[in-house]
């Protein structure tokens, strides 16, 4: 089990480390572009034996769910049952099903042999549920309080860049050195990155509960070409991208020496 979990690790480390090699190809020229976590998938997809590496990778995601809900359920991560710990503890199951959704669209995008020109926006997604929102009572509220959430994220994500608290999560009495200054290194830039991406998607969310329009949502993908409009844009998306590519890496060394507790 314990294998599998680090599986998983690698697997979302590699998803992460795509998004950002393609968003750096677009920030270097005219013929790279930016794409979601869904079109990172589509694009491993293209590659050689493609079918079997997406297949690892579900198999890789499967296993990063299944950590996930055992974090939630078990308190491997000893977050207790006062009101902190509970929502921690539900953050890392709805973590979970957030990557068992890619897992599935992977899945679908196997058993789909046939190729799509058209790219995989994970916006779309995103709009779907928030036109749902929309429509209940209180809507714009609860879209806001999403936003206000995933900014909340973003700004975790900065910290944990700022303090490099996250190497308490780590064996660092196997690690050398050079290891555990680059691990901290590579760690606070792509959790900077990441930070940045959803702040972005944060503000997104915000805006479309003022304006009342799902429309107005955007996912990695828009968040990375939202960057990408701005002035400089090519040296901020540049910058973001290798973030997201340090992003994908900082989770395979996690897949390595992460403490993992299956007990």
């Amino acid at each position: 089990m314990e294998r599998l979990f680090r599986l998983g690790y690698v697997a979302k480390g590699l998803v992460y480390a795509i998004v950002g090699w393609l968003a750096a190809s677009a920030a270097l020229g005219p013929g790279g572009r930016t794409t979601g976590t869904r079109g990172a998938l589509r694009s491993l997809l293209k590659q050689p034996f493609g079918q079997i590496l997406l297949g690892l990778v579900v198999i890789g995601l499967s296993g990063y769910v299944l950590w996930r809900l055992v974090q939630a359920i078990m308190d491997t991560e000893n977050k207790g049952t006062n009101a902190k710990g509970i929502i921690l503890r539900l953050s890392y199951a709805g973590n979970g099903l957030i990557y068992g959704g890619l897992a599935i669209t992977a899945v679908d995008l196997i058993i789909d042999e046939v190729e799509r020109e058209v790219d995989i926006d994970d916006s779309y997604g995103s709009r779907d549920w928030t036109a749902l929102l929309l429509a209940q009572p209180f809507g714009q509220w609860l879209v806001g309080m999403v936003g206000a959430i995933v900014i909340g994220v973003s700004f975790y994500e900065l910290y944990q860049a700022y303090t490099a608290n996250f190497r308490r999560k780590f064996k660092l009495n196997e690690m050398s050195d050079t290891e555990k200054t680059w691990a901290t290194r590579i760690g606070r830039f792509g959790l900077a990155a990441r930070g940045i991406v959803y702040s972005i998607i944060g503000f997104f969310l915000i805006q479309a509960a003022r304006q009342s329009n799902s429309n107005q949502v955007r996912g990695l993908k828009g968040a990375l070409d939202s960057l990408a409009r701005q002035s400089y844009g090519r040296w901020l998306l540049g910058i973001v991208a290798l973030g997201l590519i340090a992003y994908g890496v900082y989770y395979i060394v996690q897949a390595r020496y992460r403490r993992i507790n299956v007990t």
